[in-house]
């Protein structure tokens, strides 16, 4: 299946990580390390057509111009609870982004996003806004946050996720053509209740020992 917005980032590391990290015996201290390590293999792919700008600096032998990204025009939005699992990824790469927090659950019956916090810090509408939850499953709840974000102008926003079901991803790309989306994997579907097949369970419950 072929999804315009799409990229699955293909690296032997992130399939090995991803593989340790599927298995039911991965304790949650190596999960939550693992998922920083492969968030941040994502980051180096989706940041990859960030603008730079000239800067003059001194080498130890001359004058020279380089090029710097503008890391306080990146904002991270991690989809709480488990999204807060790649804040850390991110911010190895790009230490001086922004961090907006959205708290979402999913309702159990009509499995629709429930908003219960919202704090963004300003944005510019020439900001790059990154919007990361592990598990990009029926895709309301990213959707969400995309119509979140752009109701305050901003329009680069990238979607970063550790596993997808192309339910989801087909969810998005009907609304938000525009919003490129990063995952580790493309899984094959989703089951009666909502979890992605073959998945790795519920990572919020994963990464803190909740369930």
């Amino acid at each position: 299946m072929k999804f315009s917005n799409l990229t699955v980032v293909e690296h032997p590391l992130i399939k090995h990580k991803l593989t340790i990290m599927r298995n039911k015996e991965t304790g949650p201290k190596e999960f939550r390390e693992l998922l920083k390590e492969i968030t941040q293999l994502l980051t180096y792919e989706a940041t990859r057509n960030l603008p730079t700008i000239n800067v003059k600096i001194e080498t130890p032998i001359q004058t020279t111009v380089g090029e710097m990204v503008e890391d306080k025009k990146i904002t991270i939005v991690p989809i709480l609870r488990a999204g807060l699992g790649m804040m850390d990824g991110i911010l190895s790469l790009v230490p001086n982004a922004s961090i907006g927090f959205l708290g979402i659950y999913r309702d159990p019956d009509s499995l629709k996003p429930v908003e219960y916090y919202l704090k963004f810090p300003p944005f510019s509408e020439n900001h790059y806004v990154f919007i990361v939850d592990p598990m990009l499953a029926t895709g309301f709840s990213i959707r969400y946050a995309i119509k979140k974000v752009k109701e305050f102008g901003v329009k680069n926003i990238i979607v970063m996720s550790l596993l997808s079901a192309p339910e989801g991803i087909k969810n998005i790309e009907e609304d938000y053509p525009d919003v490129k989306i990063y995952t580790a994997s493309l899984d094959e579907k989703l089951n009666d209740h909502a979890y992605i097949i073959p998945g790795l369970g519920d990572a919020g419950d994963r990464l803190f020992r909740t369930k």
